[in-house]
């Protein structure tokens, strides 16, 4: 029979996985949002929590909750109609990642979530279809098609040499 950890390890264990499946779920803006609702509930649920589980894969679950809260409530903001003021890049284009962030970001939600909980949470398509709610064969199809998008967005090989 195994025991879970302290509360706090499993935070310092999981906490960067968790703010990297919530970046590319929900975007950097509201990612440091998502990761502490993320740890919240997860506080909340961990006493009854049963020893066995796989806390990554649970961790994840609770992220994907919290990210597609925080995506619904975006739908419901008023949208500003004065001038915004203008964002200045903190580093050249690609320097920091972003525009990796950003071709994330347009893919449809099935594909970016299985990419971000696959890659990013190195959960198996297993878990994945399990966050999801659909077949370990959708899964894998959903994240395949959105890396085959990300690779043709930066000009990489598709398998085979194709491009």
């Amino acid at each position: 029979m195994m025991t879970k950890p302290p509360f706090e390890q499993v935070v310092s264990t999981h906490g960067a996985t968790v703010l990297r499946v919530c970046r590319a779920v929900v975007g950097p803006d509201d990612a440091d949002d998502a990761w502490s609702e993320t740890f919240l509930a997860a506080l909340r649920a961990y006493p009854t929590l049963d020893d066995d589980v796989n806390l990554e894969a649970w961790l994840v679950t609770v992220a994907h909750r919290k990210a597609v809260d925080i995506i619904r409530s975006r739908q419901r903001r008023p949208v500003p109609t004065d001038r915004l003021p203008e964002r200045q890049p903190s580093a050249g284009p690609g320097e920091d990642g972003s525009d990796v962030w950003h071709a994330v970001a347009t893919l449809p939600d099935k594909q970016r979530q299985s990419i971000a909980y696959h890659y990013l949470a190195g959960l198996p398509f297993a878990d994945v279809a399990a966050v999801l709610g659909g077949s370990t064969d959708a899964a894998r199809r959903a994240a395949a098609d959105g890396m085959k998008t990300l690779r043709r967005h930066y000009g990489a090989p598709i398998r085979g040499g194709r491009r």
